[in-house]
């Protein structure tokens, strides 16, 4: 069996450099004054070790755009190279002078560099890239390189007098060329890095980066200093969560509960991922549970796995374990907002829900350390979770609960001092569900979901028998089934506890949520979603009292009024169609000129 080691031309990977390793041409930019700040903390690992000295003022990045020379220098203070150093880490493709440094001596936490192939970025937007450079070492001399971007590169000695590097490119595309164009990009990618980085003898970055600071030195006004640096446009948030982490990994970083607005976009990740203070993107949603993406902020680890060009995660295990570990962080947070002040819980509410909502659904973990979070405002005005619910009412184990909107059938309810929760979002649906799956014997039931005893009044029952040994309540029903002459609808007619209903429509509580689960994910509703549906008239109500005699001298009419009130029911519970408001508003023009 033979044997043999795969070859690389460089004037074949080149081009591919070139054209296909980075999503985003302006990348070049982050990359060579990355590049740049690292050869500067290199310098401050080698004033540790005795080998250099120098003061901190000295340390700094300039950047020079000649735009009639159509030229962009990078010049940088750190410890530059020598004519080895030069052959090596830049004619030399895929060689990590920053993986070699860390090896040798053990340090340079914020060294950013790993591939090697940062530097070569820079040809994708110019015709020739000219390096000059001197080392920091005493004996060393200068050096120039110059390459057109082949596989063709000339090296001599140069002429430059101070320690550093300076790159020149010669730039072939007008955008790059464009101070502005240029400024925005440095504050995308480089508003954090460590030392001074200037444009055009303008600093660009004046602000060290909040969620390096101790919790404990940041005030409120830091935050929120923060955030508006971040979001401009957008209301102040809610609460926050300083994130700083040793092990098992390295985690630093701030998320903001934000205010939902109705220009708020769900759909993409709202918090910036950074690698040792480096912007690398606005999309972390392979580092964090889909029910977080809503937060805004910022998280910068340099243990994230990124692919070759920093642009983007590789999944692996420590991302899944960074992400559960700040699902965790958050639903701590919550608790001791909600133990320490839960008027402030409750106040937040409203934007914190469908977060914690979203959570329970996706994240059996975030469920148990929040399931008694989980609020629900009642018809009074207050706030409860289940538990609390569950304990103060003998309901059955019923949670009755109510849309907003239906208050012509909730004062039933509160005639008898039936406590109602209030459902808000459309996920409310399947977080009912749940709850009934982890609480036992434990049901939702929206108030016109059935007939509870508790709102009815047995001691109002038309129960007296004629002579055909039926009740009026019987025959009340049957009155009431003729006139609305539809088989798809069984009637009942029963003694409610209030006069001011006259009927309604009990539809069944599965039924409903398969109905609110499927407009949720936009599929087609069966037309015969609900079966036969129950409409439940009042024996108590003086209408209904009236529409029953009228049968006796005006039997037409009253089959028209029973068809009405039926009507009147699906529309007050938001259940009449498009297809049937027609005919319920020529029914009523009808029904006024007869009455009249």
């Amino acid at each position: 069996m033979a044997k043999g080691k795969l070859k690389i031309h460089s004037q074949n990977i080149l081009p591919i450099i070139k054209k296909s390793l980075y999503s985003d041409k302006d990348i070049f930019i982050r990359e060579l004054v990355s590049n740049s700040c690292d050869a500067i903390s290199k310098l401050k690992v080698l004033r540790e070790q005795g080998e250099v000295e120098f003061v901190d003022e000295d340390l700094k990045v300039e950047i020079t755009l000649d735009k009639e020379a159509k030229t962009l220098t990078f010049a940088d203070t750190g410890l530059g190279m020598d004519h080895d150093e030069v052959t090596n880490y830049i004619a030399q493709l895929a060689f990590s002078g920053a993986e070699e440094f860390m090896k040798k001596y053990e340090g340079g936490s914020e060294i950013i560099g790993h591939f090697g192939l940062g530097f070569y970025s820079a040809f994708m937007v110019s015709d020739q890239v000219d390096l000059k450079t001197l080392s920091y070492k005493k004996e060393a001399k200068p050096v120039d390189w110059s390459s057109d971007g082949s596989y063709d590169y000339t090296i001599d000695e140069g002429q430059k007098s101070k320690r550093g590097t300076e790159i020149t490119l010669h730039v072939n595309e007008e955008e790059f060329l464009d101070a502005h164009r240029i400024k925005e990009i440095l504050r995308k990618y480089c508003s954090y890095l460590p030392y001074p980085i200037f444009l055009n003898g303008e600093r660009i970055n004046d602000k060290e980066p909040l969620w390096l600071r101790s919790p404990s030195e940041c005030k409120d006004e830091d935050y929120l200093a923060f955030f508006r640096a971040l979001y401009p446009m957008d209301p102040d948030p809610i609460f926050w969560i300083h994130l700083n982490v040793d092990y098992p990994f390295n985690l630093k970083g701030i998320l903001f509960f934000p205010k939902i607005t109705k220009s708020f976009d769900f759909s993409r990740s709202h918090i910036s991922l950074f690698c040792n203070r480096v912007f690398v993107s606005d999309n972390c949603k392979e580092l964090l549970p889909e029910h977080l993406l809503i937060l805004q902020g910022a998280i910068d680890s340099p243990d994230i796995p990124l692919n070759v060009s920093r642009s983007y995660l590789q999944m692996d295990r420590t991302v899944r374990s960074l992400g559960s570990h700040v699902s965790k962080k958050v639903s701590d947070r919550l608790h001791q907002l909600y133990t320490t002040d839960r008027e402030a819980y409750e106040k937040a509410w409203p934007n914190i829900e469908m977060i914690i909502k979203m959570g329970c659904l996706r994240e059996d973990k975030f469920y148990d350390r929040v399931k008694d979070l989980l609020l629900w405002e009642t018809t009074d005005g207050k706030w409860t979770n289940a538990e609390d619910y569950l304990e103060r009412n003998d309901y059955k184990k019923h949670l009755f609960y109510t849309n907003r909107g239906e208050s012509h059938f909730l004062d039933l309810y509160k005639e008898k001092g039936i406590e109602v929760l209030i459902s808000n979002t459309p996920l409310d649906s399947s977080v009912m569900s749940l709850l009934e799956s982890k609480l036992p014997e434990t049901k939702f039931q929206r108030i016109d979901g059935g007939i509870p005893d508790q709102i009815l009044d047995p001691d109002k029952e038309k129960s007296v028998l004629d002579a055909d040994g039926k009740s009026e309540s019987t025959l009340i029903a049957e009155f009431v089934k003729k006139g609305l002459n539809d088989d798809k609808v069984e009637v009942e007619a029963k003694s409610l506890a209030g006069e001011g209903l006259p009927a309604f429509i009990a539809i069944d509580e599965q039924s409903r949520r398969m109905r609110d689960y499927m407009s949720l994910t936009q599929q087609e509703l069966p037309k015969d979603l609900f079966g036969k549906r129950t409409f439940v008239v009042n024996t108590n109500s003086p209408l209904i009292s009236a529409v029953y005699k009228l049968r006796e001298t005006k039997p037409e009419l009253a089959q028209e009024m029973v068809k009405q009130i039926f009507d009147l029911s699906l529309l007050g519970q938001r259940e009449l169609g498009g297809d049937q408001v027609s005919e319920f508003i020529k029914r009523s023009t009808k029904l006024f000129e007869a009455l009249i």
